[in-house]
């Protein structure tokens, strides 16, 4: 697959009740304030969507109809994040990757790319928990108590999460990151670049040959980057308005 000059990445909208921005970009895209051939949503675009989860489908019902319809015009990727997940059948037209299918090699101006939310390699603990939570049988029996108790597990999420401190700065996020690499697969595939949202950090660093990048939180600055080359890769950060 194919980045194309210009795309559009967006990482952890984190969007809720009482936070909307997300909506917005993505309404300036739809009546063409913002142009881009290819929108690249980087996971936790929502604090909670899950297509088992009826009152999140509804929550987010304009969001989605803006997904689907923009969707019908440009290529859209998802790649899903541990707040939004088992998204394939509300997105048809859009690629959805799941985190089993992360990271996931795309290619730019014959550089080899990696793509994910973020979320990997945390050990057996994680994996077990992300495989059992993604489950339809049970987050449709979930739902059905969340239904019946009047969405009360689901507002819990939303509450709780509007309590999280997004923007705040990882120490020793170097360190953390170059070791994290150790279990990528990057010899074999010879990686150029790895792109990963997540950690909200919007920093950049070179390991001997390969470029990391670590997108920031779309929630906490309203910034979009597009990705462009000229003598290299790099990407121009923008801030919608409102």
């Amino acid at each position: 697959m194919e980045i194309k000059e210009g795309a559009i990445f967006i990482s952890d909208a984190h969007e809720n009740e009482k936070r909307d921005y997300f909506l917005q970009f993505l309404k300036t895209l739809d009546n063409n304030e913002i142009k881009t051939p290819q929108l690249f949503l980087m996971g936790d675009i929502f604090d909670l969507l899950i297509f088992e989860i009826s009152y999140t489908k509804s929550l987010f019902k304009e969001h989605i109809h803006l997904i689907n319809n923009l969707s019908q015009k440009i290529e859209i990727f998802y790649f899903e994040g541990n707040h939004d997940f088992n998204l394939q059948k509300l997105f048809p037209k859009v690629k959805v990757f799941p985190i089993s299918a992360q990271p996931t090699l795309l290619n730019f101006q014959g550089k080899k790319i990696f793509l994910s939310h973020g979320d990997l390699y945390q050990g057996r603990k994680y994996t077990f928990f992300t495989t059992i939570i993604r489950n339809s049988y049970l987050l449709k029996c979930l739902n059905l108590i969340d239904k019946t108790t009047k969405n009360s597990i689901s507002k819990r999420i939303f509450a709780s999460q509007l309590n999280k401190k997004l923007c705040r700065k990882i120490e020793n996020f170097h360190k953390f990151v170059k070791q994290k690499l150790q279990k990528y697969d990057i010899g074999v595939t010879k990686i150029d670049f790895i792109y990963e949202g997540h950690y909200h950090q919007n920093k950049e660093f070179v390991f001997e040959k390969l470029k990391y990048k670590n997108f920031g939180s779309f929630a906490c600055d309203k910034s979009y980057h597009k990705i462009t080359f000229k003598d290299e890769i790099s990407f121009q950060q923008f801030i919608i308005k409102g």
